[in-house]
């Protein structure tokens, strides 16, 4: 007779192997096929909706883990939130405009930007910008990442210029928008001033370099010393040495101490505390302290240039520190903000003799023509010349750096647009309270970020983005800054886009009859953009208030740590000053991507993964689940190992869903169920642990402590499944009459589980998942197309039974030694397989008691041919093994009597007894008579 026919087979093609590099894609199609996102939509229409604001990747070559990071994240929390009944679209953006892409288009094209017209130029950069938007949306897509890809928003979008142009408008009616000339970002090699958020910082050696300042005017604080004036020095020191042409005055701290000290026949005036800093940088020995002075006493004295016929006025500032220096610090109104703000204050000029690619221009004399870097050496020549220079050092310290072009910035004082943030600090700050941040320190993060901040310079000399709305009369230069005025120039680039700036004339972008406070009806247009950030930063407005199918605020925004600076903070600037609220209820950082060792990925180091090549060897779905077994809170690592480690994870999840589904193969879960209450102990125990995982990882999915579920479920498949419950059921499974109540009360158990695991996976292991749910047997009642169209999983209570737990876990510590003495007895070559085995326990007290109320169980638990339990652990012999952890516990294992049973493999002495099958056990022959 042929037994294979009564045995559970795996019965289907996902029984083979993974295949995830091929098969995803198939997957993919059916979910484009059925349009899985608005059949989702669809489902919770009208219910409680969720609104996640994707932030706008930059529209600029192939997407990277950091990509791959975020975008998982996001969609991870968006099936999470579907399945739970949430109405919850998904609009994925992309930020196109700005710097990157004009090098790009010009790279690809070949040509130099005042090689073809303006328009010409914009519509090149449109063009490159939508090739990469088509690039990462089918990367993005590939990921298993399911939102609005047919319609997802771009910043170049007329519509979302509009919306732009009118937050411009609004915050300008407020009085928040100004132009002013002071010191900014700027980069030479870009030749546009940056914000705050475009810069990083990156190590520079700098020439450091002690300044002679000779005394002009001491006002008549120092005549009872008896020194000439001509030999009496302030001493500044710099890092900046191509700044000291702007030069205009030098501040030192109100209340710190300053001496005079003599050294041979010059005097040198430095704070107290510094003294000996400035003494073991110049090689000076001995000294002779003329005098002390606070810092405000000396304020209003006078020195004179070190190499131009100039004054530099002493004045006070809080901002002046001992940390480093002379405590008496250079001041440049026109290349830094605090020299900026403090130079305001005495009236100072704000002089930036640098040009916008970084060379000096005619104020700076002698010196004009050269770049900065060439002025440095020049400069610090002519100081040693003149002997002005006290000290030079090289050092290395942190400096701005573009984020685009990598190479060192500037201060430099320009006309630019401001948005003002003094006028709506505080109501950003109580906004942030108002806002739930994961991790909890983001919320100090961005508020000292806000607190501290400068205003913001919104404008950019470039072309390929959004134009500053602003007019200049033709015959006063004032400017013409009117929301009426600003609200129809909107309109106009909803209607034509942002390219009508450059097309249209000043008088058809204005409203029919505009005119000057002077009387001029002739104007000009500001040739300047927006800032790319001002862009992204107005998608709150752009995108949640322009789709019926979203709303404003945002429940969530999620995105990586920089964007404190970045994204988060002009979102929050944006909202405040125009809708008094911040866009976000909640706000998610997580961290970069760095490698196995914790260190930046980089060419250099060639320590970079390329997702798209991990997608070709492992499938996305090992991807997801890296996404998901990291604390993203901090810096998450990656490396080929990691991979290869997560990719035996995803193994053992994977075989836990194969075993369970290839044992369904003929369960029907609308007729074959088994009531709870017909179940035995060990079935309510597996129903049991699925209660309690179903709990726990629902919880990590509502506190978005993903790596928490990742290791739950890994926990679950290995250690409650494939290590205890579907080991001790195959015997049940493959030798009882297929529709026993026995067997099928496991598969009850087995599509239980399979029904609520399939469906807490589908948001990490989104392929695999439907994958399964296309071959699993499903209730008329659950019978979705997809997984992603299924509902979320419950508790069912009266499935959680602490007694029962309990008694079950004193079972798997009693098993775990029962399982040792067996190991030992393979190692000794008694036995082979368990079921070899026949297991003497000898235990007394509670144990024994126990184990005597469980009797029934333990062949089976203990996947053993025979047990026989004796009271009394003084009666095991010498041989036995001793409980580790079991004390009143001892396991004699030997060879069990009888014969193997062909079928079960169970050792029986009734094995032979029937003639008709002479392979079989007493029970086997039962059920095969049976059939």
């Amino acid at each position: 007779m042929d037994y294979s026919k009564t045995l559970n087979l795996p019965q289907t093609e996902f029984a083979m192997r993974a295949n995830l590099p091929q098969k995803e894609p198939n997957i993919l199609k059916e979910w484009e096929d059925i349009d899985i996102y608005k059949k989702a939509l669809e489902k919770n229409k009208g219910k409680t909706p969720f609104i996640l604001h994707d932030g706008p990747p930059y529209a600029n070559g192939d997407i990277h883990l950091g990509h791959t990071l975020n975008k998982i994240l996001k969609d991870m929390i968006n099936k999470y939130k579907t399945m739970r009944g949430f109405y919850a679209p998904y609009v994925p953006g992309w930020d196109t405009h700005g710097l990157p892409i004009e090098l790009q288009a010009l790279k690809k094209l070949g040509i130099k930007v005042h090689d073809v017209s303006t328009i010409e130029f914009r519509n090149m950069c449109r063009d490159y910008a939508l090739e990469q938007v088509e690039r990462q949306k089918e990367q993005f897509k590939r990921l298993g990442v399911i939102g609005d890809w047919e319609n997802p928003y771009l910043t170049l979008s007329p519509e979302f210029e509009a919306k732009q142009i009118e937050i411009f408008g609004d915050m300008a009616q407020k009085g928040y928008i100004y132009k002013g000339l002071k010191p900014v970002y700027w980069c030479p090699s870009c030749e546009t001033a940056l914000a705050e958020a475009e810069i990083e910082y990156d190590d520079e050696t700098s020439n450091s370099i002690y300044v002679k300042f000779r005394l002009l005017d001491d006002k008549g604080l120092f005549k009872d010393l008896g020194v000439n004036l001509n030999n009496i020095y302030y001493v500044i020191w710099t890092t900046t040495t191509w700044t000291l042409p702007a030069n205009l005055a030098i501040c030192l701290g109100p209340d710190f101490d300053y001496v005079l000290a003599k050294f041979n026949e010059e005097v040198y005036i430095v704070a107290k505390e510094l003294l000996e800093n400035v003494k073991k940088a110049a090689k000076l020995e001995g000294e002779e302290i003329l005098a002390t002075f606070k810092g405000y006493e000396l304020e209003g004295q006078v020195c004179h240039h070190p190499f131009f016929d100039r004054e530099s006025l002493i004045i006070v500032g809080e901002h002046v520190t001992l940390e480093s220096g002379t405590g008496c610090v250079h001041t440049a109104p026109g290349h830094g903000e605090e020299d900026f703000y403090i130079g305001q204050k005495y009236g100072l000029e704000v002089l930036n003799p640098v040009d916008g690619k970084g060379r000096f221009t005619e104020l700076a004399g002698k010196y004009a023509g050269l770049t900065y870097k060439e002025g440095n050496k020049a400069i610090l020549q002519d100081l040693r010349e003149s002997n002005m220079l006290l000290a030079e050092e090289k050092i290395t310290h942190s400096y701005p750096h573009c984020w685009r072009c990598k190479n060192p910035i500037i201060f430099r004082a320009t006309e630019q647009w401001f948005a003002s943030i003094e006028g709506f600090r505080k109501s950003a700050i109580e906004a942030i309270k108002e806002v739930k941040w994961i991790p909890e320190w983001g919320e100090d993060r961005i508020e000292s970020m806000v607190a501290e901040r400068g205003d913001w310079c919104i404008s950019r000399q470039r072309t390929w983005g959004v134009p500053i709305p602003i007019f200049y009369c033709e015959e006063c230069g004032k400017e013409l800054v009117d929301k009426n005025i600003i609200y129809h120039v909107a309109e106009i680039f909803r209607q034509k886009g942002s390219n009508a700036w450059f097309e249209l004339e000043a008088k058809d972008l204005l409203p029919e009859g505009t005119k000057c406070g002077c009387g001029s009806d002739k104007f000009r247009k500001e040739t300047d953009i927006m800032d790319v950030w001002f862009d992204s930063g107005s998608s709150h407005v752009g995108v949640l208030e322009t789709r019926d199918e979203l709303s404003w605020p945002a429940d969530l925004y999620i995105e990586g740590n920089d964007q404190y600076r970045g994204w988060f903070q002009s979102s929050l600037l944006t909202s405040v000053a125009t809708r008094e609220k911040a866009p976000y209820k909640m706000v998610i950082t997580h961290g970069m991507v760095v490698d196995g060792e914790g260190r930046k990925m980089s060419k250099s180091l060639g320590n970079g993964i390329d997702p798209l090549d991990v997608i070709k060897e492992y499938g996305a779905d090992v991807l997801r689940l890296w996404v998901s077994s990291a604390d993203y809170k901090s810096d998450v690592r990656m490396s080929k190992d990691i991979l290869k480690q997560l990719s035996e994870v995803y193994r053992k999840i994977r075989n836990t869903a194969r075993f369970l589904l290839g044992n369904l193969y003929d369960f029907n879960p609308d007729t074959d169920m088994v009531d709870y209450e017909e179940m035995n102990e060990l079935d309510k125990w597996a129903l049991l642990k699925l209660q309690h995982l179903i709990k726990d990882v629902t919880d990590a999915y509502e506190n978005y402590e993903f790596h928490i579920l990742y290791h739950d479920i890994h926990n679950f498949c290995v250690v409650d499944m494939s290590n205890f419950y579907l080991d001790i059921i195959k015997d049940r499974l493959y030798t009882e009459r297929p529709d026993s109540k026995e067997r099928r009360a496991a598969q009850t158990v087995l599509w239980t589980i399979l029904d609520a695991l399939v469906k807490m996976i589908a948001p990490v292991l989104s392929f695999t998942a439907d994958e399964i749910w296309k071959y699993m047997p499903k209730s008329k009642n659950n019978n979705f197309e997809s997984v992603h169209l299924a509902d979320w999983p419950e508790v069912v209570e009266k499935y959680v039974d602490k007694e029962l737990e309990n008694r079950w876990d004193n079972v798997q510590r009693i098993r775990g030694e029962v399982l040792k003495a067996l190991e030992m007895a393979r190692v000794n070559k008694i036995i082979g397989h368990s079921l070899n085995a026949k297991v003497q326990i000898f235990a007394e007290g509670e144990t024994y008691n126990f184990l005597n109320e469980i009797r029934n169980y333990l062949e089976t638990v203990f996947i053993v041919s025979k047990v026989e339990l004796i009271e009394g652990i003084n009666k095991a012999p010498e041989n036995a093994y001793k409980g580790e952890e079991i004390k009143e516990l001892a396991v004699l294992v030997s060879q069990a009597d009888g014969e193997k049973c062909e079928r079960c493999w169970v050792y029986s002495e009734t094995v032979g007894r029937s003639k008709e099958h002479p392979t079989l056990c007493a029970r086997c022959l039962e059920v095969v008579k049976s059939l």
